[in-house]
């Protein structure tokens, strides 16, 4: 396990034969509405093809007010927003409810990136209750498969009791440098049997590329103009390796677009890259 750049390059290997795979099966996002089985999964590949847009953007800011302001700026040019509620000190009611409207607005989903990593009654609890009650305003939701198939049960069992369907997306894989998701032999391969176990509640995965096949929506993060990193171990790739040789679905981008000084031209450059190369993969 430990055995680092072994393993990399087996998975590497292994992911490369699944994009191959989904390459030669793939079904374009407009055929795949009548194969998904989760409505928040055939809502969001209906936003995808209405505004011709793969990106999401991870809103990963200060404030509620620089949180607004960007999902305003930003929201033309994408289909889903992705949140950190808890990083928010001055997260109120109000904040939700505006976030909302703007998701109506500019035809959006919210993604709330709790990833919850607990047992089933506690996650029910941090979905449903709490200072941010997630089931109220969130779309879609995460979490890790670490603690079995009961953290779906239990987000599944909040989930029936919000007015609104929300989706959850399993964490396979992560983009940070020596993350155990992705190091750890046969972990994501189990998360991918969870989620079909339960695919009219689980939408997809965050991973890399490829997962699943195409019942499951890919999000991937890590993603930038250039290929590089950071100083904690983030790793960037570009839309076009994302989208056309790693065949994910959808682009989560955030310091790219939330620390540009247009966040709106930005946002709108990584939509057209992030379709472009979709487009492309179609041909």
């Amino acid at each position: 396990f430990f055995e680092e750049n072994k393993d990399a390059g087996e998975r590497v290997k292994a992911a490369e034969k699944e994009a191959e795979s989904r390459r030669k099966k793939e079904m374009e996002y407009g055929e795949r509405v009548g194969v998904v089985k989760s409505g928040v999964a055939k809502r969001l590949l209906e936003v995808m093809m209405r505004k011709k847009s793969n990106l999401s953007v991870a809103a990963d800011v200060g404030t509620a007010a620089e949180l607004v302001a960007l999902a305003d700026a930003v929201g033309p040019a994408i289909c889903c927003l992705k949140t950190h509620a808890d990083v928010l000190a001055d997260w109120t009611e109000e904040t939700s409810k505006e976030v909302k409207a703007l998701a109506k607005k500019h035809d959006f989903l919210v993604f709330e990136d709790r990833k919850f990593a607990d047992i089933g009654s506690t996650v029910s609890m941090q979905l449903e209750s709490g200072p941010h009650k997630i089931a109220q305003w969130a779309d879609i939701v995460n979490a890790h498969g670490v603690p079995g198939s009961g953290v779906i049960e239990g987000l599944r069992d909040a989930a029936s009791r919000a007015d609104h369907e929300i989706g959850l997306l399993m964490l396979s894989e992560m983009s940070s440098k020596g993350n155990l998701a992705t190091g750890l032999p046969g972990y994501s391969a189990k998360v991918v049997e969870m989620a079909k176990a339960a695919d009219d509640f689980v939408i997809g995965f965050i991973a890399m590329g490829a997962t699943g096949g195409n019942e499951f929506l890919v999000m991937t993060p890590g993603v930038q103009l250039d290929v590089g990193g950071d100083a904690l171990g983030q790793r960037y790739n570009t839309p076009s390796k994302v989208i056309g040789e790693q065949m994910s679905d959808i682009i989560i981008v955030g310091r790219g677009i939330y620390k540009a000084a247009d966040p709106a031209k930005a946002a709108e450059e990584y939509r057209k890259q992030g379709w472009e190369a979709y487009e492309k993969r179609c041909e």
